[in-house]
């Protein structure tokens, strides 16, 4: 699983450094704190935590350990609420960061947790969204199906929820696989 890169140097699994993970109340919390760490220069990734660590519909925030200490910082100057610090690669094997797709000749569907995207591969039209119980999927969906997966803007820009990330995740891999690149 690629986490986030270092110095040119892609970290490729968890083993290859030590990783511990912030741990939020809110959905809001975890994609605030996501804005001002990578603002700050770090190189974070966000991930559902172990589900002994899961509070509900949660997200976390994995980082090297060697940077809980400054990355701390970032996030009180930035009035992000934190829930826990969880240190150690022994709590932080659980993480998940799972994008699955499905080929059905005419259509590519992208699961990301419980979110999926359907995309028609000759014209890029999103033909359904599907899952999830959070109150902003409603309108993500009727905003997206129908459109073209260029003309729209990212989930997690719209949306608010821990869905729309997911959905968002989706789209990212739906682009990459479609276009060969996502977008920014």
């Amino acid at each position: 699983m690629r986490l986030f890169q270092r110095k040119g140097k892609a970290v490729e699994t968890i083993e290859d450094e030590a990783l511990g993970l912030f741990l939020f109340d809110e959905v809001t919390d975890a994609l605030a704190a996501e804005r001002a760490l990578k603002a700050s220069g770090y190189q974070v990734s966000l991930v559902a935590p172990p589900p002994h660590l899961r509070a509900g519909c949660d997200l976390a925030v994995a980082l090297p350990r060697v940077e809980q200490l400054g990355a701390q910082r970032v996030l009180a100057e930035s009035s992000v609420h934190v829930r826990d610090w969880v240190d150690g690669t022994e709590e932080s094997t659980g993480i998940c960061d799972l994008v699955t797709t499905v080929d059905f000749g005419r259509w590519l569907m992208v699961r990301a947790g419980n979110m999926k995207i359907v995309v028609d591969k000759d014209s890029r039209e999103i033909v359904n969204t599907s899952g999830g119980g959070c109150p902003d999927i409603p309108y993500l969906n009727l905003r997206y199906v129908g459109e073209l997966l260029s003309d729209v803007g990212r989930p997690k820009d719209v949306g608010f929820t821990l869905c729309g990330l997911m959905l968002d995740r989706a789209y990212l891999e739906a682009c990459a696989l479609l276009d060969g690149k996502a977008p920014t």
